[in-house]
């Protein structure tokens, strides 16, 4: 992240159920079918979550426990659309203008990342969400 807070990002086809490093994962699709310590948001492939205060909630808390040091690791099926967007999400709590984010992410995760108009949007929302004191590290 732009501060420094390390995440990790995966597609599902990298699934490690016996992965050491990971303390918890936060997954947008439930196929990865997590045995460990997870939160899984309802994010339907290609769109945005189904519930979208939730699913801010549930970003800022698993940014919040890897800016605490815990491994978080956040996936979905192919690793770009969703993954990209909580991680674009994460760079505005990391910092990052959210005008800036997804670009952030292109550049130093994925070029493919956040796949449609639709997930830009969501990423543009979310970061309007720290006018109002929500969504910020310092809420």
């Amino acid at each position: 992240m732009p501060d420094g807070t390390i995440v990790r990002a995966r597609p599902v086809n990298e699934r490690d159920p016996d992965d050491a490093w990971r303390d918890f994962g936060l997954y947008c699709d439930p196929r990865w079918a997590p045995i460990w310590p997870s939160d899984l948001i309802d994010w339907p492939d290609f769109g945005v979550p189904a519930d979208a205060e939730c699913a801010a909630e549930q970003i800022v808390a698993a940014y919040e426990r890897a800016r605490s040091g815990q491994h978080v690791e956040i996936g979905c099926i192919g690793g770009l659309g969703r993954t990209g967007t909580v991680l674009a999400c994460m760079a505005i709590l990391a910092g990052s203008e959210p005008a800036n984010a997804v670009a952030w992410v292109r550049e130093t995760y994925d070029a493919r990342a956040v796949e449609t108009p639709e997930q830009e949007r969501w990423v543009e929302w979310f970061g309007g969400r720290r006018g109002s004191g929500r969504g910020t590290r310092d809420a």
